[in-house]
């Protein structure tokens, strides 16, 4: 059962992202988001990271009030979104920003896909227009890009 929740819980966690991306990010706190949009910031820090800690609080607060019950579905919850956590990490900031070089040269379609979805996201830079707000779903018009050009 608490694989379940774990699993059901990082499933959801791209519908959260998607709403929290679209009208959190791109709405009240946008100031926190602007600068990974518009890329005004000096050094490798920017203010868009803070969204790390935002998200992170919840999940550990969870994780640990559901250790202090024995492991209950609460520990399970925290842990989905902790996982969800690493794996937008890993994707957004390694894979997508190059923070760190790996996977350049992928040809992996659903990759390029993602890259792609986040590229069309980044040609705005304003707070109200936008599109691909979420994270691991990818618009299917992204993945037959890619699909098309492997065949020809």
């Amino acid at each position: 059962m608490s694989v379940l929740i774990v699993v059901v819980t990082f499933l959801l966690m791209e519908g959260f992202t998607w709403c929290t991306h679209k009208y959190i990010m791109h709405g009240f706190l946008w100031y926190l988001h602007k600068d990974h949009h518009d890329h005004d910031h000096e050094g490798k820090v920017e203010k868009n990271d803070y969204f790390f800690i935002i998200f992170a609080i919840p999940a550990f607060a969870l994780m640990y009030y559901g250790s202090l019950q024995g492991f209950n579905y609460w520990f399970y919850i925290g842990l989905g979104i902790t996982i969800y956590g690493f794996s937008y990490f890993f994707v957004h900031d390694i894979f997508i920003h190059q923070r760190i070089k790996l996977l350049r040269n992928t040809q992996n379609p659903y990759l390029l896909a993602i890259r792609r979805a986040h590229k069309q996201h980044h040609k705005h830079t304003g707070k109200r227009e936008g599109e691909c707000f979420g994270f691991l779903w990818v618009p299917i018009k992204y993945f037959k890009m890619y699909f098309k050009n492997k065949r020809a």
